[in-house]
């Protein structure tokens, strides 16, 4: 976990990028578990039988030449629904999973100038609890409030480090990924050939399973024939899609074609699970699907005119 900033009216705190192999830090202060120093251990991996209870420590290390004062405390983690980012509750939000059952022996701690102090923290795994993966993270949020900067408006921002917290509760485990409401906007020229088309394709990737998950999505778009028209491995998708997660997210089409008609499947995979989905793919420039529209108009009064003729000559 990286650095985070904690805006005193926002709910969550966010932790961009892929887990590191290195302890939380910021640069003035880190969090990490107990003999986490070799860099073999930067976060917590814990597993346990529900009903079990752990014990560990987690140690707040303070980089600066004065002392600095933390509220510890446990949370879950969950995945934004803008891009899927790895992101924690606040501490006044309510904590379902290891951020409720995850205590540290004291909620304050004072750490001296380039000094550390050690906190034991307690797991106890409720007997009825879930299995599979329970991921949170062990906060250390700055018990100062720090004016944010060249703002007008009198926001405070408080910074916190945390490490993360990877539990899996022994029991079965069941990978499950899919990829639902797929939606397809166009944006075409008037008039054909006399400009560029491009598409832009909106899905939600759902972790419906109990484990984390590395999806990936691979993307093929086909024409009439069977033609290929795109076929590309998707980059913009979270690396650790959380359990019962799910996120919104978009692809851009360059170039798509102005005059098609075909199909647009996603697949998502990861270990243990795939899925496909698809929408169909029909392309018209604006100037030709105001033709066929005014035709099918012209269609429709004609018939509903010869209707109404026949039934004056059957009167």
């Amino acid at each position: 976990m990286r650095k985070l900033y904690a805006p005193l009216l926002a709910g969550a705190l966010l932790l961009t990028g892929a887990p590191a192999a290195h302890a939380a830090d910021n640069g003035s202060w880190s969090v990490y578990p107990a003999a986490a120093q070799s860099g073999r251990r930067p976060y917590f991996y814990l597993s346990a039988d529900p009903g079990a209870t752990l014990h560990d420590t987690v140690t707040v290390a303070n980089k600066t030449d004065r002392p600095r004062t933390f509220r510890l405390y446990a949370a879950d983690a969950y995945n934004t629904a803008r891009d899927g980012g790895f992101a924690v509750r606040s501490r006044d939000e309510r904590q379902r999973s290891v951020g409720a059952w995850a205590r540290p022996g004291r909620d304050l701690v004072t750490v001296p100038p380039h000094g550390s102090v050690g906190v034991p923290v307690t797991i106890t795994v409720p007997r009825d609890a879930e299995p599979g993966d329970h991921p949170g993270a062990l906060v250390a949020l700055d018990d100062r409030v720090e004016p944010a900067a060249g703002g007008a408006v009198a926001v405070g921002i408080r910074q916190a480090v945390g490490a993360r917290i990877h539990l899996r509760v022994n029991g079965p485990t069941l990978p499950a990924l899919s990829v639902d409401d797929i939606e397809v906007e166009h944006t075409r020229p008037l008039v054909p050939g006399t400009g560029r088309s491009s598409a832009v394709i909106s899905y939600t990737l759902h972790n419906r399973g109990n484990v984390t998950l590395d999806p990936k999505v691979v993307l093929r778009a086909e024409g009439l024939f069977g033609r290929t028209l795109l076929a590309r491995d998707l980059k913009r998708i979270p690396s650790e899609l959380l359990p019962r997660q799910r996120v919104r997210l978009t692809e851009r089409w360059a170039d798509a074609p102005q005059l098609e008609w075909g199909e647009i499947e996603l697949t998502a995979s990861a270990r243990g699970t795939r899925e496909s989905a698809s929408v169909p793919y029909i392309a018209l420039p604006w100037l030709m699907a105001g033709v066929l529209l005014a035709v099918v108009a012209a269609g429709s009064a004609g018939i509903r005119l010869r209707i109404r003729r026949r039934r004056a000559r059957s009167t």
